[in-house]
C-alpha cells in the first residue's frame, strides 16, 4: 500500500469514474489508499494540485493545458493520463430568455445554428431597446464551457466579448444564480442543468454534443514531476479509473453506480437526476419535455477514457482565438503533450502506436486541422485575432 493519496474533485457527474473507483474499491484493489476531497471551485482544485496539496485531481481539460503553459497563473506542467468525461455539458437558459429565443427562432429548435441566429436577433432587439446585455455563466476562463458558449454564439456573429456578458461561477452556484436573476443562462456539466429544469427555472437549450461531436471535458490530472516520480501509482490510478468507467457503463450496474454518486459527500443530489445524466435521457423543460442522446456524456464507451492530443490542440486553438495567448508552435506541442495516451496505454499493457484519435467535428466552421492552426483560426469572422 502506498501513502494515502489526496484527490480533489468537483460535485459533477463527470467525476463518476474517480468516485466509483474509490468507493467501489477499484483503487484499493490496485494497492492505493485514496482520500477524495470535495471542492467548490476550479481555482481551488487547480491551486491545491499545483502546490502539492492534492496528488491528483478531477480537472477541467483546458486548465491542465493553461497550467502547463503558465497562462493565468503559475506555470506547472500537468500530465493527463485519463479522460474522465467526453461531453456532458449543456446550455441552460431562463424561461424568459427561452421564450425570447423561441419567438425569434427560424428552424429546428435543436439546431445550434438556428438558436445562435435567434440569439443574435434577441441581442439586437435588446440593444435597440437599451436593455442590459444578457449574462451567461460559465465555470472558468480556461474551460470548455467558456469555449463552447463562445463557439456557439460567434457562429451567428454574436461577439461574446462585446454583445453579452460572460461571468465565472462555480458549478454548484449556477442554479441559484439563475434563480436570482444574476444570470440569464449558463453552461455547466451535469447534474446542475437538470436541477434547474426540475426547479422550473431553466430550459436546457443544447447538449454540448450538439455543438461539438466529441469534446474532451474533464481529465484525471497529476503534476508532471509527480508522475515522473510515481509512474506505478499513475498506472494504478489509470487502471482503477478504467475499471470504474467500465462498471458505470454496464447497464446492470446503473442503480448501484447512481447510489454511489448520489451520496451527500460526493455529488449530493437525487439519484434519479444522476441516472438521467448517465443514460442521456434528460428532461429539458419544466413541462416534462424530454430528450435522449447517446452522446450526452461518454464515461467509458467509445474509447472515451483514452486522451487524444488533437483535442488538446483544439482547446489551445480556442485560447488563441479568444485572446488568452498568442499562437506559438512550441505552445501547441506543449498543449498536446498534456494529454498522455502513452501513459494510458502503458497502464493497460497496450501498444498505442499509430492509434488514431476519434474524429473531431463541430456544428459550424471549417474542419479542424492541427497542422494549420493559423489557417483554421483565420477562417472565423468573430474572435480577437492575436495569432
Amino acid at each position: 500500500m502506498t501513502a494515502p493519496l489526496r484527490i480533489g474533485f468537483i460535485p459533477l457527474v463527470d467525476a463518476a469514474a474517480l468516485i466509483v473507483a474509490v468507493d467501489k474499491g477499484f483503487t484499493a484493489a490496485e494497492g492505493l489508499e485514496v482520500e477524495l476531497v470535495r471542492e467548490v471551485s476550479w481555482s481551488n482544485v487547480r491551486d491545491k494540485l499545483n502546490i502539492g496539496l492534492f496528488d491528483a485531481a478531477h480537472l477541467l481539460a483546458p486548465v491542465a493545458i493553461a497550467s502547463s503553459l503558465g497562462l493565468g497563473h503559475v506555470k506547472v506542467p500537468i500530465a493527463a493520463p485519463f479522460n474522465l468525461g467526453i461531453n456532458g455539458n449543456a446550455i441552460t437558459v431562463s424561461p424568459v430568455l427561452y421564450a425570447a429565443l423561441m419567438e425569434q427562432l427560424d428552424g429546428d429548435r435543436f439546431d445550434p445554428m438556428a438558436t445562435a441566429k435567434a440569439l443574435a436577433k434577441v441581442v439586437a432587439i435588446r440593444r435597440k431597446a437599451g436593455a442590459d446585455p444578457l449574462t451567461f455563466g460559465m465555470t472558468f476562463p480556461f474551460s470548455t464551457h467558456n469555449y463552447q458558449l463562445r463557439f456557439w454564439m460567434a457562429a451567428a456573429g454574436v461577439d461574446p466579448d462585446e454583445d453579452v456578458r460572460l461571468v465565472v461561477l462555480p458549478p454548484p452556484f449556477m442554479v441559484d444564480s439563475l434563480r436570482s436573476g444574476h444570470v440569464d443562462a449558463f453552461c455547466v456539466g451535469a447534474p446542475w442543468n437538470s436541477i434547474a429544469v426540475d426547479l422550473g427555472i431553466g430550459h436546457i437549450l443544447h447538449f454540448v454534443s450538439d455543438i461539438l461531436e466529441r469534446a474532451a471535458e474533464k481529465v484525471l490530472a497529476v503534476r508532471q514531476v509527480w508522475a515522473d516520480k510515481h509512474p506505478d501509482v499513475v498506472a494504478a490510478l489509470v487502471r482503477a479509473a478504467v475499471k470504474a468507467a467500465e462498471f458505470i457503463e454496464g447497464p446492470a450496474n446503473l442503480d448501484e453506480a447512481t447510489r454511489i454518486l448520489a451520496q451527500p459527500e460526493r455529488i449530493g443530489v437525487d439519484p434519479e437526476v444522476i441516472q438521467r445524466s448517465l443514460t442521456g435521457r434528460l428532461k429539458i423543460s419544466p413541462d416534462g419535455t424530454a430528450r435522449e442522446s447517446g452522446r450526452y456524456l461518454l464515461v467509458g464507451r467509445e474509447g472515451a477514457g483514452r486522451p487524444d492530443p488533437v483535442q488538446a490542440a483544439w482547446l489551445y486553438a480556442q485560447m488563441v482565438r479568444w485572446g488568452q495567448t498568442p499562437l506559438s508552435p512550441e505552445a501547441v506541442k506543449t498543449a498536446m503533450a498534456v494529454f498522455r495516451p502513452d501513459l494510458y496505454d502503458a497502464a493497460l499493457g497496450r501498444s498505442g502506436d499509430g492509434q488514431p484519435g476519434a474524429p473531431f467535428s463541430a456544428f459550424a466552421g471549417p474542419a479542424f486541422d492541427v497542422g494549420d492552426l493559423a489557417g483554421y483560426l483565420a477562417s472565423f469572422e468573430v474572435g480577437r485575432r492575436v495569432f
